[in-house]
C-alpha cells in the first residue's frame, strides 16, 4: 500500500512544498497540509504502517528522518533539530520509538 492510496497526491504536494527549506518542518502543520488530520483512526494507522519501514511497530529515530521521504522519495531528509522536535512531540514516554495509538493520537488532535 502506497500513501497516495489514503491522501490526495495533491495535498501531499502542497505539504512537501511548504517544507523543502531545512528546518521549515513542522509536523502538526504538515499532518494538516496532507489531508491526514481528516482521516480515520483506522486510516491514520495505515499510514503509520508504511512510515514504520522495518515493521517493529514503532517508529524510530532513525526512521523519523527519512519521514519526507515515505512521502516523495525526492525529497530530503530532516534535520537532526527537526527530527528530535518531531521525536519529543510524540514520544511521550522519552524511550525514542512512537508507537501506532501516540501517532494516532497526535495526528488526530
Amino acid at each position: 500500500m502506497s500513501l497516495s492510496s489514503i491522501l490526495s497526491a495533491d495535498a501531499i504536494d502542497a505539504a512537501m512544498k511548504d517544507c523543502q527549506a531545512p528546518d521549515s518542518f513542522n509536523c502538526k502543520k504538515f499532518f494538516q497540509q496532507c489531508g491526514l488530520t481528516k482521516k480515520s483512526p483506522a486510516e491514520v494507522k495505515k499510514v503509520f504502517g508504511i512510515l514504520d519501514n522495518d515493521a517493529s511497530g514503532f517508529i524510530e529515530e532513525e526512521e523519523l528522518k527519512f519521514f519526507l521521504q515515505r512521502f516523495n522519495p525526492g525529497a530530503r531528509v530532516l534535520t537532526e533539530k527537526e527530527t528530535k522536535a518531531f521525536m519529543s512531540a510524540a514520544d511521550d514516554d522519552s524511550d525514542g520509538m512512537i508507537g501506532a495509538d501516540v501517532f494516532q493520537a497526535m495526528v488526530l488532535s
